[in-house]
Order: C-alpha cells, then structure tokens, then sequence
C-alpha cells in the first residue's frame, strides 16, 4: 500500500474520547449470560463519523475483510470487500490480524498500536477490536482505526537516534592538491557521545589539531587511505577498553565515517557458548558439508531424547523421516548464510515419535570448521491446535454439524463426481420455533436445535450430508444419484422425524418442518443454483402452511421469487449495515428557519443501488425486523441531532410493530441516554393505525412517552376516516397535513378549505400544523396565508445524508454546534 499524502484522520485526543465510547458500547451491549454482545447492539446504530474508521472482519480461523468503511480504505488502499486479510497490505494485515486474534481470544475488547511507514515516514496507528457474535453463528469483529497526530521523518529518526556515530568530513588538500587534513562539517548526537567531546566540540573543526580519537595517528591514515582510494574502508580499533569499527566512504572530497561501538558485540561471541548451553529452544551446530552433528544444547537432548554421545555421532538425515529425506536434502542445497525454513518439518525424537518443527538458522565458524548454528520451534501443538480451529472453522459451534461454508465445499464436490447423476438439495427450515424461543427462552431453543441435529446425523449417513446453515434452517445433501420418488421419501421421513415431541427437562415441546428440494442437473447444476431453487422451493412450502416439501418449479410465480430475495438481502442489509438515514428539513414559516428534521431509513443495496422504502419496509413488517430497524434508527437519529443547535429537532417514525413489542418506552429512553440527547428535541411520528389495534394498550405507550417529554406527531393527517376522534383520545403536539392536500392548493378550492380547516383546528387545540410536499411558492404563498406553522419538501430541501446537514444549516443561517 502507499500513500500519496497524509490521510486525513482525527486528533489524538479525539481518538482517544472515541475508544472508551466504543468500550462502553460494547460493555453495554453485553448481555448476562452471553460471552459476547450481539453483532446488532454493537456495529449498528449511533456510530456516525467512526462508521468510517471501522473495519468488519468474518470468521473465526482465517479472518477476512467483510466491510470497511471510508478511513479505513484509504489506510488499507483497498477498497474491496468480502477479502481474506492475506490480501492486503502486509503491515495492515498484520496488524487488523493480531488485534482481532487477541480480541476474539480473550473475549473482550483488545486495544492496540501500529506503525506503518509510508513514504519515508513513520505513521502510529490506534487500533480496538471489538468481538461479537452474530444472530447467523458467525463471529464478527469490528477494527476501529485511526492515526495519531505524531509522525516523523523515518531517515532523520535513523540518523539522529542511531547509537552508531555519523560524521562527515571534507577534505582538505595542499598546494599540490594532495589530501592532508580534513573538517567535521556534520555530526549526529552520538558522534560527541562516543567521541567523548563536549557539545560543538566537533563541528567545522580540523580533526588533526583537534585532541578526539580521531586525530590518532591510525585513523588519519585509514582515512587519507579511503579518500585517496576512492572506495569504502574499515577499520577496528581498541581504545581505553572499548572496541570501535570504524566504515568510512569517499564520495569526492567528501568522506562519510561511521563508527560503531562493538564492545557488547566481542564480549558477546565471547559469551556464545554460554548461551547456546543454557538456551531453553533445542539448538545445535551441524557440519555445513557431512551435514553431522558438532554440537548440541541441554535443550536438544532433552527433547529429542538422544544421549549428547548420540546426537554427535548422528548426521541431519538420521532425525528426518524417511519419505522426506529427499526434501530435506533440496532444502539444505538452497541454504545461503541464514534461512528460515520456508515450511514445517516433521523430525523424529529418539521414541520413534514425530514432532513438526519449523528451523532457523545462520552459518557460523565452529572450532575451525564451516558450520550452521540450528534454532528449532516445536508447533506440533500448535499444529493441532490450528487443525482444531479449522475443525470449528467448518462446523456449526451449537450443533457441531457442518456448517454453511462446508455445506456448500461438499455440495460443489457431488456435483463435479456426479458425472450426469442426480444430486438432491434438502432445504429445512423448522415451523414454530419463534414460539419456542419467546415461550421458554433461547437457551431452550438451543437445547431442542441440538437434539434436531442429533436426529438429522441419525438419519443422513454415508456419502449424504446434513448440515446447520445458521438460526432454525438446516440442509441436506443427497449424494447418491437420488430419484424424485427417493428425495420425496426423505423429505416425508425428516418432516415426521422432527415434528415428534422434543423433552427439555421434562417439559414436552412440538414443532415443525418444511422443506425445499431441488434435484441437478435438472434444477441447476451449480451449487449456488441448487441452493437458490431449493431455498425458492421452502418458501413455497413456507407458503403452504408449512409441515410440508415442495419441489421447485420452473414456473413458480416470479413475484414470490423476488419477494424472497428481497426477504434474503433485509437480513443481509441489516447485518452488513447497508441501512442509512437522510434527513429532510422541516422549516418554520414565521422565522424561516430549519426547525427539525424527519430522518427517513434509506438502503443502498450494493448491488441495485438505493431501494424504495414503499419497496423494503412491507417485507421488513412482514419477517418481523421492523422492530430491529426501528429501534436501530432511533438510535441513530438521536446520536445525530445531539450535533445539531439546541433548537433544532429531529422527527422519527414509528411502526404498528415497534407498539405490540412492548419496549418501545424503554427502547425510547435508551436512545436518549446514549446520545445524551434532550427528550424536548425528540418527535415521534405516528399513523392512525397505531389506534386500530389495542387502542388502550397504545394509548398508555403514547402517555408514557409524554411524560419523558418526548413530543408526539399525527401524519398523514386527514387521510384517515376517524382522525377527529384521535385528537380527543390524545393531546398531540402536531399534525401533519398530508402532501395529496397540498399539491393542489393553487387549483382546487377544496383542498385550500381543507387545508385552513386544519390549520384553523391546530390554532384552536394549540397544536403545530405542518404540511408536507412544498414544491413551489406558490403552495408556500396559500400555507402561509392559510396560517400553517411549518412546511417541509423539494421547495426547500429532499432528505440529505447525516453529513450534509451543516450545509444545509449554514444556508438558513443557523450555526450548526454540538449542543446537548
């Protein structure tokens, strides 16, 4: 990766402020009971700016870069998605890797630094990962990033912090122009420090009238030498106990020294044996051409189990296997002077067991011979250990049935060793299961998703497959050139076998199962097309009433096909956090300024673009994540307007559903305390249809949210057949006249008494009047006139993006300030 400039990012006290914000996110999130907090609580709703500095990564061996946002792209240089870490910038990688391992190890938030050198310079990077679990299985871990203030000059950091002393020279020559002295005319710190001369005692002095180490006569000569030769020199010298190398190059009249203290380096080799000895890694030195045993540590013996006596009479090959005598031998051929071994090894201990080890090594003079000294890192556990993770890598953690990813590896596999041969995919999604975990709770539900495995490896053995895709749905793979009339039969003997009582601790529970079955080549002769037909074919049993397979049809009706797809990427959005919210202003007549804004959900689906809501928000209703999608844009609709000046508010609205779950007050009063946003600052919008079903029950949640000071709003007013009779049955603090009423203000005669009816009404209840869909001025002249309080629509403003709306501030006039 490289970068043309510095990325813009936010101060180091900023940074800091941001990570204990996500911290307490995380911390708040967490739930009694769970090890970590829901991917929902935690990545989605009220992160705003930091959603740029967020990078989401997937899986829980090989990690991979999900979703990034715009900070983290251009730190990455990568702007691609659904990527392995592997493929990006080294230091990046690494980094992203090492935090999220500690994260996901520990369980708990990881914070962390990292340096990066671009260009030259060397950049400090905070990172925190923050783990968290998926309603699907998997394990998601969101990498906030961003860069510290400091950054220096990575060449002039080397120069002036080396210990090593840097001087340069120029030479000075005689009358014939032969070289006889020569002037410092630069120094770094350690030149006076290892020189052993007062600060400026150096500088632009000639070195042979100076009293330094380097007016000695052998150092004159050595660079008289270098500058008359034209070439690099080196010399060592002792001087009162210490040992100095001295490496001098001559560009011109110009001489580069550098002088290196090697005392600790002599007295080092002189220690070697010592260290070698006592080394608590096996090492050994080996002969570099009969490749036999010289030497060997404490260590060595130890591990490997052969006697000292042993080890010396032993060559290389004796501690390899045999099948990789071959390798070993090619590998010792490309050798230089220091190598890491490019894999891991399996070597032999003197019990004739087999350990892997990976080798390192550098060639060294060993008692007059030519030899390698030998590190050896013992990872047979830690190889298990990984062949463990990618055990779980592949399989379901509650259930241990394989798991989606396998799912489709061994799906792929029939089907290329199919040769023309039918393969079946079993869609299973279980009936009533909801019920089961809002009846006795998830923990329950989890118990009876285990015994549904149990029965499914029961009944699906040899070369077919079952396997948990995630939530209630299952799948099966029948391998064996399977007939209709055979996958029908299987489909009838699962659905049986999992309607029948589950007992979790004595208590008797029932559900069901559909199923959805597509057979290649038939129905697709891809695993993706199978899986696609025969997830079609579950939403037709779905359809049906359930308790029931369907196979896919070619014919099935092109609208449920889309409906189901529709249904499909909701669940996806929602967790790849594709939803966001624009904000159309909402401008009072009398001051002519921006009074609110009505956030309004948007889904920019990355393939299709922006979505309607008239499109999404129906099927959200449908498959029950309106609430989630309520409840995630309260969130951040308050997290943005407590940006905004105190006298601007913010509008949201809500559904039916987010009424009959029964928490929406609590959900409310989180949203406020979160974002510290005042309660007077927040409308909610509702529709009559709130008051067609249990009106009491709502009425109570509407009183409820007066009393927190919350103000309360009737859209779409006048549309409805019983909206009079509503503002008896509560107080609203406005109501908004519905836009078919004033599109045509300046034609019809009747919406202008419509209009001034409800207008007049607002006055005499002392209730704010808006109208929605200004277009022109001359529906703003007659609202006006009409006495209405406020407007909102094209005429001022369409719905803008969160970061759009200091611009649109600025251009009424109003300073747009964090405000509480």
């Amino acid at each position: 990766m490289s970068a043309a400039k510095k990325m813009p990012g936010k101060p180091a006290t900023e940074m800091f402020d941001d990570i204990p914000v996500l911290q307490r996110k995380w911390r708040a999130a967490l739930r009694p009971g769970d090890r970590l907090p829901r991917y929902e609580d935690v990545m989605l709703g009220s992160l705003g700016r930091l959603a740029d500095h967020i990078a989401l990564l997937k899986g829980d061996g090989t990690l991979e870069l999900s979703r990034s946002g715009r900070y983290v792209q251009k730190w990455l240089g990568e702007e691609r998605w659904d990527i392995p870490l592997a493929e990006l910038a080294p230091d990046c990688a690494t980094a992203l890797s090492e935090v999220a391992a500690s994260a996901l190890k520990n369980g708990r938030p990881h914070q962390a630094s990292a340096h990066c050198v671009r260009d030259g310079m060397v950049r400090t990077y905070d990172l925190l990962a923050l783990p968290t679990a998926s309603r699907w299985g998997a394990t998601l871990v969101g990498a906030y990033v961003n860069e510290r203030g400091a950054q220096y000059n990575l060449l002039d950091a080397i120069f002036s912090a080396t210990d090593d002393a840097v001087v340069s020279l120029a030479t000075l020559r005689d009358a014939n122009g032969q070289p006889f002295d020569f002037q410092v005319v630069h120094h770094n710190k350690s030149a006076e420090l290892l020189l052993e001369v007062a600060s400026g005692g150096l500088l632009w002095r000639q070195i042979g009238q100076g009293t330094s180490l380097l007016a000695a006569a052998e150092i004159m000569e050595f660079l008289l030498k270098a500058v008359s030769g034209g070439r690099g020199e080196q010399l060592e010298i002792e001087s009162d106990g210490r040992y100095l190398r001295m490496s001098a190059t001559a560009f011109a009249d110009v001489i580069s020294l550098t002088i290196s203290d090697v005392t600790a380096m002599k007295r080092r080799d002189a220690s070697f044996r010592l260290l070698f000895d006592n080394n608590p890694m096996p090492m050994w030195v080996f002969d570099a051409e009969t490749k036999q045993f010289l030497s060997v540590n404490d260590a060595a013996v130890q591990h490997y189990g052969y006697s000292r006596a042993a080890f010396l009479r032993m060559k290389l090959h004796e501690i390899w296997p045999e099948d990789e005598w071959e390798s070993h031998a090619e590998a010792l051929e490309r050798v230089g002077e220091t190598y890491h071994s490019p894999r891991n090894w399996r070597h032999l201990r003197a019990d004739g067991s087999e350990i892997e080890v990976l080798t390192f090594g550098r060639r060294v003079p060993f008692n007059d011979r030519d030899g390698y000294l030998v590190a050896v890192a013992d990872i047979t556990e830690r190889r298990k250990a990984e062949a463990r993770i990618a055990y779980m890598a592949h399989h379901d953690g509650l259930t241990d049935l394989p798991n989606r990813e396998y799912f489709q590896e061994r799906l792929k596999q029939a089907l290329d060793q199919a040769a023309g041969k039918r393969v079946g995919v079993l869609y299973i999604d279980l009936d009533l299961f909801k019920n089961i975990n809002d009846s006795f709770g998830h923990p329950s539900g989890d118990r009876v998703l285990k015994q549904v495995a149990e029965r499914l490896a029961t009944a699906v053995r040899g070369v077919n497959l079952a396997a948990r895709l995630g939530g209630d749905e299952f799948a099966v793979i029948l391998a064996a050139d399977v007939s209709p009339n055979e996958a029908s039969a299987c489909a009838t003997l699962l659905i049986d076998m999992l309607k029948a009582p589950y007992d979790i601790d004595g208590q008797e529970m029932v559900i069901g199962a559909s199923i959805g079955i597509a057979l290649s080549p038939g129905d697709g002769t891809t695993s993706e097309e199978l899986m696609r037909n025969a997830d079609m074919a579950l939403y037709r049993a779905k359809s049906d009433g359930g308790g029931v397979h369907h196979f896919f049809e070619r014919e099935m009706d092109l609208q449920a096909q889309k409906r189901r797809d529709m249904e499909v990427d909701l669940r996806r959005a929602f967790a790849n956090g594709e939803f966001e919210l624009h904000y159309q202003p909402l401008v009072s007549i009398a001051s002519d300024r921006i009074s609110g804004f009505e956030s309004l959900l948007r889904w920019r689906h990355p393939d299709k673009g922006m979505i309607s809501p008239a499109e999404f928000i129906p099927v959200a209703e449908d498959i029950g994540l309106i609430t989630q999608l309520g409840e995630w844009v309260l969130r951040e609709a308050c997290h943005e307007a407590v940006k905004w000046p105190s006298d601007v508010k913010v509008a949201v609205n809500l559904s039916p559903a987010q009424f009959r779950s029964r928490n929406l007050v609590q959900v409310v009063i989180s949203a406020l305390a979160q974002s510290g946003l005042s309660p007077k600052r927040l409308e909610l919008e509702i529709t009559e249809s709130i008051f067609l079903a249990e009106t009491d029950a709502n009425l109570a949640i509407l009183h409820q949210l007066r009393e927190l000071g919350v103000g309360i709003s009737m859209d779409d007013f006048g549309t409805g057949y019983s909206s009079l009779s509503y503002l008896r049955s509560f107080p609203f603090d406005k109501i908004k006249i519905d836009r078919s009423f004033v599109k045509d203000l300046a034609q019809r005669p009747d919406c202008v008494a419509i209009v001034r009816a409800i207008s007049g009404l607002g006055r005499s209840l002392n209730i704010t009047t808006t109208a929605e869909g200004v277009e022109t001025e001359d529906q703003l002249d007659w609202l006006r006139a009409e006495g209405c309080n406020e407007v909102q629509g094209f005429l001022f403003s369409a719905a803008r993006p969160a970061a759009e709306i200091a611009k649109l501030l600025a251009e009424f006039g109003q300073r747009a300030s964090r405000a509480a």
